[in-house]
């Protein structure tokens, strides 16, 4: 079935994603593969906050649209890494996606606290980068070098709701590489998954959303919510899916703050 959305849905998408791209003043790179690079913001001071902040798109399509959102954050006194990772429909999907992931964390963090957020898709992957102390000793992704706080901006928190949603045309199958290998590789990607019978992460979290979001299911805020009672749930009214990475948007106002609240987390 096409996707249907409202107009203001519609033009909030539009208004968004259409705004300039925002070339980084640095670029480096974290591995060997083209896609695993990522751009710098660095702020005046050491004693800045860091933020390392994962793109959206259904885990397929690259961080260029949320590149005026990190040069913002850079604004507002966060120095703003924003990392590239391979996505399906290309070189990547599980497992590699999610090793680009936990190779970015360690590498531009370095050993320095930070603040990890992401939006949508990208929420999803700092949901599951913070929850990776869940994980069994055993599994490659096992890591108790944690993001002092976690910022998820309308997450997808529960793939196999996805699937079942078929959220963006079978996104979340492709990510899982198919119908016949998602339910064997979901367990140890999904937020949800990790929290139940843990019951929290440890790491500070907070799940923030607009109240009229179209593209995700509110079951997805709340029941991560209800699964991890530690984290805190924020509902903007009368906002949509996109307007938090607006720079300057009543919105995203609220986000800035939020971070600066998580960033007494950074010692």
């Amino acid at each position: 079935m096409p996707r249907s959305i409202s107009a203001f849905a519609a033009e909030e998408e539009r208004r968004v994603l259409s705004m300039e791209p925002v070339t980084a003043p640095v670029h480096h790179a974290y591995g060997d593969h083209p896609d695993q690079v990522y751009d710098l913001w660095p702020t005046d001071g050491p004693r800045a906050p860091l933020v390392i902040l994962l793109h959206g798109g259904f885990w397929r399509y690259d961080r260029t649209h949320l590149t005026p959102f990190a040069a913002h954050l850079a604004e507002n006194g966060f120095t703003t890494a924003l990392p590239e990772f391979r996505r399906p429909g290309g070189a990547g999907g599980y497992p590699v996606t999610f090793d680009d992931v936990a190779l970015a964390m360690s590498s531009i963090a370095d050993g320095r606290p930070f603040l990890l957020a992401g939006h949508s898709s990208g929420g999803h992957l700092a949901l599951w980068a913070a929850a990776r102390g869940l994980l069994p000793d055993c599994s490659p992704w096992h890591s108790t070098d944690l993001p002092a706080a976690v910022l998820a901006l309308a997450p997808i928190t529960d793939l196999a709701g996805a699937i079942r949603e078929d959220l963006s045309s079978g996104a979340a199958l492709e990510l899982l590489g198919g119908v016949d290998k998602a339910p064997s590789r979901l367990p140890s990607v999904d937020p949800l998954t990790l929290l139940r019978g843990a019951g929290t992460t440890g790491v500070p979290t907070v799940v923030l959303h607009g109240s009229v979001d179209e593209e995700i299911p509110h079951r997805q805020f709340t029941d991560y919510a209800a699964a991890h009672p530690d984290a805190e749930l924020i509902a903007l009214p009368g906002v949509g899916h996109y307007t938090p990475i607006e720079p300057h948007s009543p919105a995203n106002r609220t986000v800035i703050a939020t971070l600066n609240r998580l960033s007494a987390h950074v010692s």
